[in-house]
This record gives structure tokens, C-alpha cells and sequence, in this order.
């Protein structure tokens, strides 16, 4: 049994206006059409919450169902209707239609249709506020997958002004939030140019392996690769090992090492030396080949079978070797030779990096290669940064409108 929520003290609200029942300004809310998908019909769209993408709906991709005309004409969405998921991943989430084709809603939706007390603009705009989330987290019913229900849904309570003003207000939303939607869509357009930057720099530098050059020699003449063993779940030595996720394109991140199981006799071939480089040999598509260099701490970890292991020798320098082998990973070398019988996981094999061309310019030079790159990859990281936190700044826009609006601030 639903309790219904209290109204909650108004005195803060601004005169005019009042805190309302969800149920109170609705002509109903109601559940969905129980019914199965058919792609072969055309009509009438049969809605689901998985229709529902990213705030928008392909009415063209949503199947039809087969319907009497009566539970048709029951379920049929309308222009201003707003509808809910009632549990899973998106509960609570709602989406306004507008100018909806011949189209039904299914039984895993809530619909509501708004009264003449309120409008639907400014009724869906409180749905996305931090008052009715609060409000959802609290009371959603269920553990694991909460739910919403019809009568919860309309026991939620909602600061209503008179319909002039909900008018007004929902239309500086609208605005307002379009320009923060076109704020956001700039930022990360410019991150992203941002994350294509290193490739970019690398490719200034570097040419691929497979072009011509005379000034190239396999990494298995120049280095050495060293040995690394399989994690083994009965092994007689807990040692700290070096997954794929300390490889990251910013250098080594210790906080990937893991505690893990391996024979006493194979640890000690594989503990991992200052300045040697490791290279993903395992991974996904789009991780396998990624390379960091070791810093040297902590000290005594190990590599395992799932990391090839090099050691750059007297003609390259090991920040040199990892700068090139991070312009393979970043231009997407390795997607296309790592091999594999799965779609999903690549490897590389030591003897494709033995067999590898790699310039061998005189040691100055890769210096010098190696402080300008990073010089310029710094400042790449830089920009994200304050591209990301200004996209963090962008992302708390909506929710203070949102407030601004529902205590009468617009």
C-alpha cells in the first residue's frame, strides 16, 4: 500500500503560488498496453522505454502492435502526454511527446496527461529537477531494480504558480536550457579535437612501420624483450602484478597493479625493472598495444603473459622507444595487425615487436624528439582539463535553472 506523500510547508513558495499533488493537475496517469512488438506492422507504434534515446524517440525505428480499436483508442498517445519508465536502469526518466504519429505506449511506461492546471512544458520540466528525483530516490519501491508506480508517481508533490507564470517560466527554460545544450555540444566538439591532438603531433614526428625508410632496424636487434609468465590461481608467491590499466596514454598508473597468485620460479623472472617498456598484449580492440614506461615504483612488481616486457638497450632511449610505440597505439596500428579469433579481444604476438622497424635516429635526437612531444603533450593535457571542467561547469547549469525556476527565481 502507497503512502501518500505530505504536502510540504508552502510559506517559502511565492505568493501565488502552491505546492500541488502530481495527481491533482493530471486528468490521469495511467499504465501501458500489454502487447508484443511486431515489426511487420506499420500501426500503430507500439512505444517502449528502450524507443526512448537520449531524451529523443526514432518514430520511424518503433514497431507497430496488434490492438483492438477500443484499446487503441485507450492507449493512444497525445500531443502534451509525458510518459515514464517504470523500473530498470532509467526509472523515473521521463519523455515529453510531441506531435506523435498514430502510436500506442507500452505496459513498462507510466503515461500522464497533464490538466488544465497545469502545462506540460512546465509539468515536464519539474520532472527533470532535483526536487522530483529526490522525491524518486526516496520512495522508489524495489532493491536491486526500483520501480515507480502510477500511484507514487501521483502522490509526488510539485511547486505550482498560476498557468500565466508557468507559461513564462517554461519558456525562459526552454531558451535557456538551448543555449546550455549548445554550450555543452561546443565544449566537447573542442574535447574532442583536444584528444585528437597527440595522434596529430605523433604523426608530425613519425612515419608507420610500413613506410619506407632506411633509417629503421627491428626492435629485436636494437632491444631486448624480457621474459613474463601467466598469473597462476595455484601459485605459491602473492606478488603485486601489472594489469593492462597501468598502461594508460599519460604514462604508468600504479593504481592498476593488482595482488595476484603466481610460482615462486616465474615471479622472479618477471619482476619489472626502472625505464623498461610495457606494451598491452592482450586487451580490446581499442586498448590492445597501449604502452607506458616504468617508473620504477613500486618496487618488486611483476609483469604477466597478459604485458610485453622490453628493454631498450644503449642505442634507444627508453622514453624515445615509448614515444614511439604510443604514435602506433594513438593512430591505430595496432587495431589493424593485432590478431585474434575474437572480435573483441586482440593480441600481439613478441614476435611481431621483435620483427618491428623502428628509427634509430642518434641519441640526441631522440632526446630531442622526446622533450618536444612532451612539452606538447602536457599541454594537451592541460586543455582537457579545463575542457573537462568546463564541461563539469556546463553539466551543473541545467539543474540550477531547474531550482532557480521552481522557487519562482526566473
Amino acid at each position: 500500500m502507497t503512502t501518500q506523500l505530505e504536502l510540504p510547508n508552502d510559506a517559502t513558495l511565492p505568493d501565488g503560488w502552491e505546492r500541488a499533488r502530481v495527481a491533482d493537475v493530471c486528468q490521469f496517469i495511467d499504465y501501458g498496453y500489454t502487447a508484443s512488438a511486431n515489426f511487420t506492422v506499420a500501426t500503430p507504434k507500439f512505444l517502449r522505454i528502450t524507443d526512448i534515446q537520449n531524451g529523443r524517440v526514432d518514430w520511424e525505428a518503433v514497431p507497430g502492435c496488434e490492438i483492438t480499436a477500443e484499446d487503441e483508442e485507450a492507449n493512444r498517445l497525445q500531443d502534451g502526454d509525458i510518459v515514464f519508465a517504470r523500473t530498470g536502469g532509467t526509472t523515473g526518466k521521463s519523455f515529453l511527446i510531441r506531435q506523435p504519429p498514430r502510436a500506442v505506449f507500452a505496459s513498462y511506461l507510466i503515461r500522464l496527461r497533464p490538466s488544465e492546471r497545469v502545462t506540460s512544458d512546465f509539468i515536464y520540466a519539474f520532472f527533470q529537477s532535483n526536487d522530483y528525483w529526490q522525491q524518486v530516490n526516496a520512495h522508489a519501491r524495489g532493491g536491486a531494480q526500483p520501480n515507480v508506480n502510477a500511484t507514487l508517481l501521483g502522490s509526488m508533490t510539485m511547486p505550482l504558480p498560476p498557468v500565466a507564470e508557468q507559461k513564462r517560466i517554461a519558456g525562459i527554460l526552454k531558451e535557456q536550457l538551448a543555449a546550455v545544450q549548445r554550450a555543452r555540444a561546443a565544449a566537447e566538439a573542442q574535447l574532442e579535437a583536444a584528444k585528437a591532438l597527440p595522434a596529430a603531433y605523433l604523426r608530425d614526428v613519425f612515419a608507420g612501420p610500413d613506410e619506407a625508410n632506411e633509417n629503421r632496424q627491428p626492435i629485436g636487434e636494437v632491444c631486448q624483450l624480457l621474459p613474463s609468465k601467466s598469473i597462476a590461481t595455484a601459485g605459491d608467491a602473492e606478488v603485486r602484478a601489472i594489469t593492462t590499466a597501468c598502461l594508460t596514454e599519460s604514462g604508468f598508473d600504479p593504481s592498476g597493479i593488482k595482488t595476484a597468485r603466481m610460482w615462486s620460479s616465474d615471479a622472479e623472472d618477471c619482476v619489472v625493472s626502472p625505464n623498461e617498456v610495457l606494451i598491452a598484449r592482450s586487451n580490446t580492440t581499442e586498448l590492445v598495444g597501449r604502452v607506458a614506461m616504468f617508473s620504477g615504483e613500486p618496487s618488486g612488481t611483476v609483469a604477466s603473459d597478459l604485458t610485453i616486457r622490453i628493454w631498450a638497450g644503449e642505442r634507444i632511449a627508453p622514453q624515445f622507444l615509448t614515444t614511439y610505440l604510443s604514435f602506433l597505439y594513438v593512430t591505430g596500428y595496432w587495431r589493424e595487425k593485432a590478431g585474434g579469433a575474437s572480435g573483441s579481444m586482440k593480441k600481439i604476438t613478441r614476435s611481431q615487436i621483435n620483427s618491428l622497424p623502428i628509427p634509430v635516429p642518434e641519441m640526441d635526437e631522440q632526446r630531442a624528439i622526446v622533450r618536444t612531444i612532451s612539452a606538447k603533450m602536457s599541454r594537451v593535457r592541460e586543455l582537457e582539463a579545463t575542457l573537462r571542467n568546463e564541461l563539469q561547469t556546463i553539466e551543473a547549469l541545467p539543474a540550477s535553472l531547474l531550482r532557480s525556476a521552481f522557487q519562482g527565481q526566473l
